[in-house]
């Protein structure tokens, strides 16, 4: 899977995989990372997610990654806002009311464009990433945060031979093997929701479970 297949479907408008609705899982396990007012938030392949604007009103600064500059002209436009732009390779910057995404490729941030993160959220990363990416995409992450960052993550579960992803299942045995050993991970919830989903039953699945975790690098 490469850049060119989700630069197209963000041309192409088919966006099934974006929620128009807040995640209320987001809403309600956020409280638990006990984050300060005014620190900033991590959000990877953010796409135009309303999930940063909700977090832009908890008084959090926002930061996102992402490669579609379709999907971040669209989350600034879609929220009324009227964004900077300016390019500082390899990334072009969009900024507006507290929330900064930076539009390029996930694996070229470097240390220094996440130095001030107090917290990652991670909805549709790691899930949009097929196997042979996953590994990869957590070593870089962790090697650019700092230290002892706390990470909400959402991914799903599903019998893998039933559909092709993305979105792709990611067990909770895969999250436990993914991240650095000694971090703690903590399952907050877990729940099947394939009859609330019926575009997923639609494509042949007979399970579907969410899973919630809280992360803490040591």
């Amino acid at each position: 899977m490469d850049k060119e297949y989700w630069l197209d479907r963000w041309q192409r408008q088919d966006t099934g995989f974006h929620q128009t609705a807040v995640n209320p899982y987001l809403c309600q396990y956020w409280p638990q990372l006990r984050l300060d007012a005014g620190s900033t938030v991590f959000v990877p392949l953010c796409g135009k997610s309303a999930d940063m604007a909700w977090l832009r009103q908890q008084n959090h600064a926002v930061l996102g990654v992402e490669l579609s500059a379709t999907a971040v002209r669209a989350f600034f436009a879609e929220n009324r806002l009227q964004a900077r732009c300016s390019d500082h390779r390899p990334f072009t910057h969009w900024q507006a009311d507290g929330i900064h995404i930076l539009c390029g490729d996930f694996f070229e941030l470097r240390k220094e464009d996440v130095a001030n993160v107090g917290a990652v959220y991670d909805r549709a990363a790691l899930i949009a990433l097929p196997p042979s990416m996953r590994k990869n995409y957590v070593r870089h992450l962790m090697k650019i945060l700092p230290p002892a960052v706390p990470i909400l993550l959402i991914t799903l579960e599903y019998p893998p031979h039933e559909m092709a992803g993305p979105p792709f299942p990611v067990t909770a045995e895969e999250v436990k093997v993914l991240y650095p050993e000694g971090a703690a991970i903590e399952l907050l919830h877990r729940q099947d929701v394939l009859t609330q989903n019926p575009k997923f039953q639609a494509r042949g699945l007979s399970r579907l479970r969410e899973n919630v975790f809280l992360l803490k690098s040591r």
